[in-house]
């Protein structure tokens, strides 16, 4: 039986605690195999940062740090302070000693990096708090690109929802590629993103057009990300010069026109290949990459996988042979 254990405490983020306890609570009923506990520096009611209260049914010293298979540590507004209490801190450590596996979900990072046992690992968090990671842990490789990310027995996740992403991937981990997409269909989760897949997503994480020009052009990128859109046709689109739109894209967006185009046309292939069993090259034509080669550059240099591998992992469909 694996014991998994969450660290909460007040001010806690209320979905990093429920979300990954949900995955892993559809696992064991499942798969089996898991008994979950959650400790706080005190046992009895903890109240999140939205206001919502949670059991604790564990304090620090009540529970002995030995005998974890799995630690998380979750985050939320009321970290700093938490990272303060000498007993917690102290507790979490002699834990993420002898666990086998030992992770943190959003700023819970902070708590863990707190211990020391962070240092020299590469790490990622929600990233509101990536700046204060880095100014207070220059010993830390943070990237706040990623989902999530593993070194050694250390997995760190971004912000909130991300850390039912890092649970499947820990109960894949566990049980297999089946079982976490069980649970993922339980939880009307229709695609496990991968670790590797961005926390900025396009368009959610890019400033919003200010003039209808830029805006015509976005569009067009979105509705088709196959077409034509090299800068000539979309300085066209919007009945200007290359050169005005070169200035004016990136000064409205905060993006250059051509890594822009490239992020969209890079999701739209995340979609097709865990959606359909279309061949890569065929993908690769149809969505403006040109070749199989111009796609599998792009998502090693946006995601670090090959288009073969992101649907090995995430696919919906099982593809078929000479679709790889």
């Amino acid at each position: 039986m694996r014991h998994v254990v969450f660290v909460v405490f007040e001010g806690f983020q209320p979905l990093d605690l429920t979300g990954p306890h949900e995955v892993f609570a559809h696992a064991h009923v499942l798969a089996g195999g898991y008994r979950l506990q959650v400790v706080a520096p005190r046992a009895g009611p903890v109240r999140s940062c939205s206001g919502l209260p949670m059991l604790a049914e564990y304090g620090v010293l009540d529970l002995a740090p030995d005998g974890i298979d799995t630690l998380v540590v979750v985050g939320g507004r009321g970290v700093d302070h938490a990272r303060e209490n000498a007993d917690l801190v102290d507790w979490v450590r002699a834990a993420a000693t002898t666990a086998r596996r030992v992770t943190s979900v959003c700023s819970g990072a902070l708590l863990l990096a707190a211990t020391g046992l962070l240092e020299g690992r590469r790490v990622t968090t929600h990233w509101e708090r990536e700046t204060q990671l880095r100014r207070e842990c220059p010993a830390i490789h943070v990237d706040c690109d990623p989902i999530f990310v593993r070194d050694g027995r250390f997995w760190t996740s971004a912000g909130v929802t991300a850390g039912i992403d890092l649970a499947l991937a820990l109960v894949d981990d566990d049980h297999g590629r089946g079982v976490a997409l069980d649970v993922a269909r339980e939880l009307v989760m229709f695609l496990r993103r991968p670790g590797s897949q961005s926390q900025f997503s396009v368009p959610l994480w890019t400033t919003q057009p200010e003039s209808d020009p830029i805006r015509t052009v976005v569009e067009a990128v979105h509705a088709d990300p196959g077409a034509d859109h090299t800068i000539a046709a979309l300085a066209d689109r919007a009945g200007w010069s290359t050169r005005h739109l070169q200035r004016r894209f990136p000064a409205e967006l905060g993006i250059g026109a051509t890594r822009y185009v490239e992020q969209v046309r890079v999701e739209a292939a995340c979609r097709a290949l865990t959606e359909s069993d279309e061949p890569i090259e065929a993908l690769a034509r149809r969505l403006g990459f040109g070749s199989a080669e111009t796609l599998r550059r792009a998502f090693h240099r946006r995601l670090g996988v090959s288009p073969s591998e992101y649907r090995d992992r995430f696919a919906t469909v099982a593809p078929k042979e000479g679709t790889r």
